[in-house]
């Protein structure tokens, strides 16, 4: 069976190069590269097309909308679909490869766990690892749900469990996770704005954000993975706090003065 590898890019220069490196051997086997780019102005295009990628340049429609977008215009049976930031190892590379070559129809889709970077270390505690993620199916029968962030992929049909892991060089600083942060918590409010949830919470702004650490940290044995986890964890706990605020201040509550 051919494969295609579909990936969204904007700005990943310094990403993009390792991502398509790791799926080589896959590509050469029986497969493509689709990518849709959203306007980058920097040497991703370059670099992607120097791995003979199948380019389309597009206007940003949105995480799910973007990545559906890619996904149609794959031309394989089956897809992998990646982001800028992560690779694919040699161990998921194999078992990939084995799928292709199966001729049974089942299943339709296949989760793999995923390693998260941070800030140099690979994280390995407190609900991190395994990071499972649904990203291996078959064409036509995988989508991406419409939600503005955390989108995941909904199959049509059977999944089962790969052992590889895919690697996601998610956060190199700690300036770029709590920018990250902001922008998904923002994203977040925005959801549960939309699904009817309004005013200042004292339990989610405060009593959540703690609990998140406390079993993060302490039950899910975050504290193993030293400084690093410390950190993470800590300000995981600050995006869950950050996310509630917005949506009081997202439900129109902090929009007129007050009296002093």
């Amino acid at each position: 069976m051919k494969l295609s590898i579909v990936i969204i890019t904007f700005n990943e220069e310094a990403n993009i190069g390792r991502t398509l490196e790791s799926v080589s051997a896959l590509v050469k086997a029986n497969g493509e590269i689709v990518i849709v780019d959203s306007g980058s102005t920097d040497r991703t295009v370059d670099i992607a097309k120097s791995h003979g990628a199948k380019l389309f340049v597009e206007p940003w429609k949105g995480y799910a909308a973007q990545k559906n977008s890619a996904i149609e215009k794959a031309g394989a049976g089956w897809i992998l679909l990646l982001d800028a930031d992560e690779a694919v190892s040699k161990e998921l590379a194999a078992e990939i490869q084995r799928v292709m070559e199966r001729k049974d129809s089942d299943p339709a889709g296949y989760w793999m766990p995923r390693k998260n970077l941070f800030l140099g270390r690979w994280i390995a505690h407190g609900g991190f690892y395994p990071d499972r993620k649904l990203r291996l199916f078959r064409h036509g029968q995988g989508k991406i749900e419409d939600r503005l962030v955390h989108e995941t992929v909904k199959v049509e049909g059977t999944t089962a469990t790969l052992k590889g892991d895919l690697l996601h060089y998610a956060y190199p600083t700690l300036s770029g996770y709590i920018e990250h942060m902001n922008k998904y918590s923002s994203l977040g409010a925005q959801m549960a704005v939309q699904e009817g949830k309004r005013g200042f919470s004292f339990i989610n702004i405060v009593v959540r954000p703690w609990f998140t650490f406390l079993y993060n940290y302490f039950l899910r044995l975050g504290f193993l993975d030293g400084k690093e986890g410390l950190l993470l964890h800590f300000y995981h706990a600050v995006y869950v706090s950050w996310k509630y605020a917005k949506v009081w201040e997202l439900a129109g509550n902090a929009d007129s003065p007050r009296r002093h």
